[in-house]
């Protein structure tokens, strides 16, 4: 990590050819012009052209601002607004931004630019993945969750009526850029709910920086700058790091980012995708996954409630609803699904210790729903 003018903190995520930048300081938005005819201008010859895709909510706040910005130092800009929520990721949303890259005639020097959260990263950077086989892709993240996960790594895709994420493709960005300013606006649920996927960090990968979290519980709650643009940029490095390392989960490495998703996902996608947020669905997941652990004896109690008390500290739910509970049959399927599953196995991503989690096999469909 690397700190220069205005504040602002670089993570490089190395992947060779596609390596790229994690730009994190406030007010970068409002640099939005500077930084993109930065990273830009030298990879891309001619003109540049632009279609935004933003999520409704930060239409008005953020990106109608940046596109008038952009047009006016002289590139061409499209700004597609899309719904908020989880069932945007739809093949529907989908054929409306490959619609609007039809019509302004875009080719492959064309940006697709993502503005929001996880839900318009993905979606928008699927559209990027597969139109006219690759475009040059751009992550202007405006959630926590989106800052610390999902706009770092590649990841993209939309949702299946019976899974989460189950269509998509790898597709780095050109970069991305956060500005941890636009979270002062952002509604306390959806903030809080990327809290869990910073907490995840803690637990599976540095101890150290779990710790950071348990001594901040009033900093995150109050959103303080300083302590934000930390965990940020520690997350962010943290991710970069397991990436750089396995960047088409082909070793399994990867696989430790899915922490508490497993039973998460199962629990997102029965509640109705926007009933639990994502963020909510891993903190629930990740308590149940740690319980798991705990009954095949790979960690000791105080490691599970040393989570509860953070996550409960940080106002995130760590019960599974009770109409769930109700549905074991159906919990079973939606985990078979999981892209972890391999013939029909149910695997975990398991802590060991606070700071290290493995992937465990073999775990019976009867453990698992013992823990909920």
């Amino acid at each position: 990590m690397t700190t220069h003018s205005l504040s602002v903190r670089t993570v490089s995520v190395d992947l060779g050819a596609r390596s790229y930048r994690i730009e994190i300081g406030a007010k970068l938005l409002q640099q939005g012009l500077k930084y993109l005819l930065d990273w830009v201008a030298p990879e891309v010859p001619g003109k540049l052209r632009l279609l935004l895709v933003a999520d409704s909510a930060v239409v008005e706040t953020h990106a109608r601002a940046l596109a008038l910005s952009l047009q006016a130092g002289g590139p061409e800009v499209h700004l597609l607004q899309v719904p908020s929520g989880e069932s945007t990721k739809s093949s529907v949303q989908l054929q409306r931004i490959y619609d609007a890259l039809v019509e302004m005639a875009a080719d492959r020097r064309t940006i697709v630019a993502a503005i929001g959260g996880g839900v318009t990263g993905d979606l928008a950077g699927f559209a990027a993945a597969t139109y006219a086989r690759g475009l040059r892709f751009l992550q202007v993240p405006t959630t926590l969750l989106s800052m610390v996960d999902s706009s770092v790594g590649g990841k993209t895709g939309i949702n299946h009526p019976r899974g989460k994420n189950l269509i998509g493709a790898f597709h780095q960005p050109m970069g991305v850029l956060i500005d941890p300013a636009v979270l002062q606006t952002l509604p306390d649920r959806e903030y809080r709910s990327g809290l869990a996927e910073v907490v995840k960090y803690g637990v599976i990968l540095d101890a150290d920086f779990f710790e950071f979290l348990e001594r901040n519980v009033t900093g995150l709650s109050a959103r303080d700058p300083q302590v934000l643009s930390a965990v940020i940029c520690r997350s962010c490095e943290l991710k970069a790091d397991v990436v750089r390392q396995d960047e088409f989960e082909t070793t399994g490495l990867r696989a430790v980012l899915n922490y508490g998703h497993t039973f998460g996902h199962a629990f997102e996608a029965l509640a109705g995708y926007g009933q639990l947020l994502h963020g909510e669905a891993v903190s629930i997941g990740m308590l149940c996954a740690s319980r798991l652990a705990e009954k095949l004896g790979r960690i000791t109690a105080d490691v599970t409630d040393r989570q509860q008390r953070l996550l409960e500290a940080l106002q995130l739910p760590v019960h599974v609803p009770s109409d769930l509970r109700d549905r074991p049959a159906e919990i079973v399927q939606c985990m078979l699904l999981d892209k972890k599953t391999e013939g029909r196995e149910l695997r975990f991503v398991l802590p060991s210790r606070l700071g290290h989690v493995e992937t465990v096999r073999g775990v019976t469909s009867e453990q698992a729903l013992s823990v909920l």
